[in-house]
């Protein structure tokens, strides 16, 4: 793992970078998003993928592609999180006082 983030820094830069920016500019959104079914599955996906990395269930090369996808997917959402709660933090300051 230091091998992958040591020579992937700037892409994993990059992609905490990108989530930033969409959790800057991202909206509160006020549809009905996901069912709860959907996201179970989605949350399901999600842990194989975690699992399948930490026992090493896929050799060479795509598990390679997984580690890597799954550490950049992971520096996006923190970067999305950062973004979105200093998106609120400036944006609730600058309303009047009710």
């Amino acid at each position: 793992m230091p091998y992958l983030v040591s020579f992937h820094l700037g892409w994993l830069i990059g992609s905490l970078v990108l989530g930033f920016c969409m959790g800057w500019i991202s909206v509160v959104q006020r549809g009905n998003g996901t069912s709860k079914v959907t996201a179970r599955w989605l949350a399901l996906l999600a842990v194989a993928l975690v699992a399948a990395s930490f026992t090493h269930a896929v050799p060479g090369r795509f598990g390679y592609w997984l580690d890597l996808g799954l550490v950049m997917f992971a520096c996006y959402l923190v970067g999305c999180t950062i973004g979105a709660w200093l998106r609120d933090r400036v944006v609730s300051r600058s309303q009047p006082a009710a």
